[in-house]
């Protein structure tokens, strides 16, 4: 099977996650991470809270727990919706819930079953590297994520962030569209990259001055702030 590859915004998003065990409880932080508007957690186990690993996600503010068994109506305006109980039965009863509703799902001991998967990922500052085997082989999927995390470390991260700044200050010029992806393609794949790892701001200003447009030469500090 080949899945769609696709990043979610959660902001303003309900979310459901069903079972609070350990696969549920990491389901639930990388979903905190991402700033969901609030995520309903259940659990038929009333004292699935008193896990001290759990405690801590369960006290931030958009998270509500119940402890008492799925129903169905349960997907109603949530999406997307995490099926990680140690129950195979409970979770396809929540994958047919959500498949009846169109309601995108993840289940976690039968990927197949479900609408998407989560992909082995990483993040590096604003940059996030996602990857999959199609659900062959989570384990090697976590083996090349381990071994592209140490290869990226903290390189990319400035130039993620100038990019960032830079955009809407090109865009903002009106120039074609073709004429702004050669610039953002020329600063890529100049030495901006290891300038900006070094903290080298001499070079960095030097390769932003060639390539940037001349009128936004006066942006070059404001763009290098606290990057170089």
């Amino acid at each position: 099977m080949r899945y769609y590859p696709l990043l979610l915004d959660l902001h303003g998003r309900a979310c459901l996650v069903v079972g609070a065990g350990g696969v549920g409880r990491r389901k639930l932080a990388s979903l905190l991470d991402c700033g969901p508007a609030r995520v309903l957690v259940l659990d038929a186990n009333p004292q699935a809270p008193d896990n001290p690993e759990l405690a801590p996600l369960l006290a931030h503010p958009a998270v509500r727990f119940e402890a008492r068994p799925f129903v169905p109506a349960d997907v109603d305006g949530c999406a997307p919706v995490f099926a990680a109980t140690g129950s195979r039965a409970v979770n396809a009863t929540v994958a047919d819930a959500c498949r009846q509703r169109n309601v995108p799902c993840n289940v976690a001991d039968a990927p197949d079953t479900g609408a998407f998967i989560v992909p082995a990922h990483f993040a590096c500052g604003d940059l996030t590297v996602a990857l999959s085997t199609g659900g062959h082989s989570p384990a090697l999927a976590r083996r090349i994520r381990m071994d592209l995390q140490q290869w990226f470390g903290a390189r990319y991260d400035g130039i993620t962030v100038l990019l960032g700044r830079l955009r809407p200050l090109v865009l903002a010029l009106g120039h074609e569209t073709g004429q702004n992806t050669a610039l953002f393609r020329a600063i890529v794949e100049s030495p901006l990259i290891d300038a900006l790892a070094a903290r080298d701001r001499a070079g960095a200003e030097r390769i932003l001055t060639e390539l940037l447009p001349a009128e936004l030469h006066p942006r070059i500090v404001e763009l290098l702030h606290e990057l170089a």
